[in-house]
């Protein structure tokens, strides 16, 4: 009975140790996902506080990072169907209206904003794969996609992406703010 405790034990300890060590993945996924620090953090917070319940349904001996993203998208995946109502810290917001720029002048955009401006699926595949540099099987067993959906979603993100960059030749966000780029014919 003893030596079974103990062996549990050392599971426990060694199951906490590998969460632990997928943590830095998980925050800089979830930052680049979300984009603000504070819903980033609460996210992995929220994936791991999940991932240790449901620990019994990961397969011990496979790599539990794609497990845990898996858990992270379906979190997120929950969250933007959900209603919210976004609001600002008052402090903020004045810091925000001294810093802001006039609405006719151009701005170039980086590559953060250029990532807010490609559609969920996209953005999602993009940052498993380059980001994180998980393979596309991985990434299609973390989603619960097909392989070729990856590959075909990740090639129409990179090219929006790279057309976002280039500083919107070719590609400007859509006015009805769903985040999409369009693409306009060029004479």
């Amino acid at each position: 009975m003893f030596g079974r405790k103990a062996r549990q034990e050392q599971a426990r300890q060694a199951d906490e140790q590998l969460m632990l060590a997928c943590l830095p993945r998980l925050r800089r996924y979830a930052r680049a996902l979300v984009g603000d620090r504070n819903a980033a953090d609460d996210l992995v917070q929220d994936t791991l506080e999940r991932g240790w319940q449901k620990l019994d349904s990961w397969q011990r001996g496979s790599d539990m990072r794609p497990w845990l993203f898996a858990i992270m998208h379906n979190l997120h995946v929950d969250q933007r169907r959900r209603p919210v109502l976004a609001t600002v810290d008052l402090e903020e917001a004045e810091a925000m209206a001294a810093h802001a720029m006039p609405a006719d002048r151009s701005v170039a955009l980086d590559l953060e904003a250029a990532l807010r401006l490609l559609p969920a699926e996209q953005r999602e595949i993009l940052l498993l794969v380059v980001l994180e540099e998980m393979r596309y099987e991985e990434v299609a067993a973390t989603l619960g996609i097909p392989v070729g959906t990856v590959m075909s979603r990740l090639s129409r993100g990179r090219e929006r992406l790279r057309l976002l960059m280039e500083g919107g030749k070719g590609a400007r966000p859509d006015p009805a703010g769903s985040g999409a780029a369009s693409l306009k014919v060029v004479k």
